[in-house]
């Protein structure tokens, strides 16, 4: 009996001492949270560790998570350091039961990382940035080294019979506990005013009309096919890549955009005012994700209001390479810190290239990149769309790799020639008769010119292509196919405004984008 009970003993100091190293864990990230309050949100240890963990991944993973996870895989990466903080809480609270010193000091160990995320983060302030890991790491390893003494067995301690603290330790873990929930409630709610302001700065936010209006959408380019994708795509479908694990909320009334670097005459500064009080252009812009893969979701198509961005770096007396420019480079500079290199050449060659205030009708919302974004037609969004953009600077591609470029993409990435099938799906099981084949193809900035489908090993066959809105648009087509019973694979390829067919070799995404023909299997019944 004597044994049994030594050994429910040692198994219950066991189990609160993994329990007193999450309490620790909780009440450091509870901690940071509220002192990231009075530093900024971004600093909190979770993103720190999260947006460094993104920074330092290798291009084949994040790949790999964007295929998998699709717009989940910032939660997945969230999750993940969650799960890891509290399996090593659990570990430094084990340990701090036979090396009480040396726990508590494992505690810090967060910190440090927490602390080295933020500072090396690219929008970091500086050592400030570090302040809540560090403090939150100091107020968890002082908590751990209290609850690891109550478990710790004297000659003294209250409870004879096991040779420890229990009732201490219940009334310590449960008031850290309470003092914890707290300290997060309170950090929650201070951060929380900032976006607070934000979401009131967009709520204000009117849109004028805009000087040079889109033209209206042709009738035929939108088909009426079961299953196709809608010309325009909702805002709240419209597909997100990016890097972020919180979405920056910016308040468009403390907002700026410099303007500044090689061939600059004159440093230019706006509001978000001074943009919208601008001439406005409105067009219709299709945007397009280097990660897409073959026949994937990551393209969107949008009615897009904003400032034409070649005006402005005129006014700032930038000249494009042609025309004797010192810079053939754009980097982009976003709130959080990402940068998106462009070629000057493209931006001032006549297309409607923006700074984009609005998105099919409505203020940007902020996943997208409200109070500003970067828009491009023609390029991928990787080179072209910085969101929540706060700077522009002109240099060369010899003198700076912007991020992607430093994690192996190309400098510069002209979308490629791509179709789509979006019904029937894979694997669909239709009935034999006619079956309308549709979906979308896509050449921004050069239009689609042809589409056409294969069946099985069969010969190309012309599909019927709907109205083209503009060059910088998708476009939708179908094809009445007289399906027969059996398995059969639909093969699809589209050819350009320049003439240039889309190529049947396969290409991962990396470095400049997917390329290949689209294919579904289906069973006709």
């Amino acid at each position: 009996m004597r044994t049994v009970r030594i050994n429910r003993t040692a198994l219950t100091r066991n189990a609160l001492a993994a329990l007193s190293g999450l309490l620790a864990g909780f009440a450091a990230l509870t901690v940071a949270e509220l002192v990231s309050a009075a530093v900024r949100p971004e600093a909190g240890p979770v993103t720190a560790v999260g947006g460094a963990a993104i920074d330092r991944t290798p291009v084949q993973v994040k790949d790999w998570a964007i295929r998998t996870f699709g717009e989940n895989d910032k939660l997945v990466l969230q999750l993940g350091i969650v799960v890891t903080l509290a399996l090593f809480a659990v570990a430094v609270g084990l340990l701090a039961l036979r090396h009480r010193r040396t726990g508590s000091a494992a505690v810090l160990v967060f910190g440090a990382v927490g602390t080295a995320a933020a500072v090396s983060r690219p929008d970091s302030t500086g050592v400030v940035d570090g302040l809540p890991s560090l403090v939150g790491a100091v107020a968890g390893a002082l908590l751990l080294y209290v609850l690891a003494g109550r478990l710790t067995a004297t000659a003294d301690a209250p409870d004879a019979e096991t040779g420890w603290d229990r009732r201490g330790f219940l009334v310590a873990a449960t008031a850290a506990a309470a003092a914890s929930t707290a300290a997060g409630a309170v950090g929650r709610a201070l951060n929380g005013r900032s976006a607070q302001d934000a979401v009131a700065s967009r709520n204000a936010v009117r849109l004028p009309a805009p000087a040079s209006p889109a033209e209206p959408i042709p009738a035929g380019a939108r088909l009426r096919v079961r299953g196709i994708s809608p010309f325009t795509t909702p805002n709240k479908d419209f597909y997100r890549v990016d890097t972020a694990l919180v979405i920056p909320k910016v308040d468009a009334n403390g907002w700026r955009l410099r303007i500044h670097g090689e061939g600059v005459r004159r440093d230019l500064e706006f509001t978000y005012q001074d943009l919208l009080d601008r001439p406005l252009i409105e067009r219709e812009i299709t945007l397009c994700c280097v990660s897409n893969e073959v026949g994937g979701p990551y393209i969107g198509h949008a009615r897009w209001i904003g400032v034409r961005l070649a005006d402005l770096l005129k006014e700032a007396g930038v000249k494009p390479p042609s025309r004797g420019g010192k810079a053939d480079q754009i980097i982009a500079r976003s709130v959080d810190g990402m940068t998106l290199g462009t070629p000057v050449e493209d931006v001032m060659d006549g297309r409607d290239a923006m700074l984009a205030l609005g998105m099919n009708g409505e203020p940007l919302p902020f996943v997208h990149g409200f109070p500003v974004r970067m828009l491009v037609p023609g390029l991928y969004g990787y080179v072209s769309a910085c969101k929540w953009i706060e700077e522009i600077e002109l240099t060369t591609f010899d003198a700076y790799d912007a991020y992607w470029v430093k994690r192996s993409w190309a400098r510069e990435a002209p979308i490629k020639t791509q179709s789509r099938i979006d019904t029937p799906k894979p694997f669909a099981r239709p009935e034999a008769g006619t079956v309308m084949v549709a979906g979308v193809a896509w050449a921004q900035h050069r239009g689609i010119e042809k589409v056409e489908i294969r069946v099985d090993d069969g010969p190309w066959r012309p599909a019927v292509l709907a109205e083209q809105d503009t060059v910088d648009t998708w476009r939708q087509w179908s094809y009445p196919w007289k399906a027969t019973p059996g398995s059969h694979t639909l093969t699809v390829r589209a050819t350009d405004g320049t003439g240039e067919t889309q190529t049947e070799k396969r290409t991962k995404t990396v470095p400049d984008g997917a390329s290949g023909w689209h294919s579904v299997v289906v069973t006709v019944d």
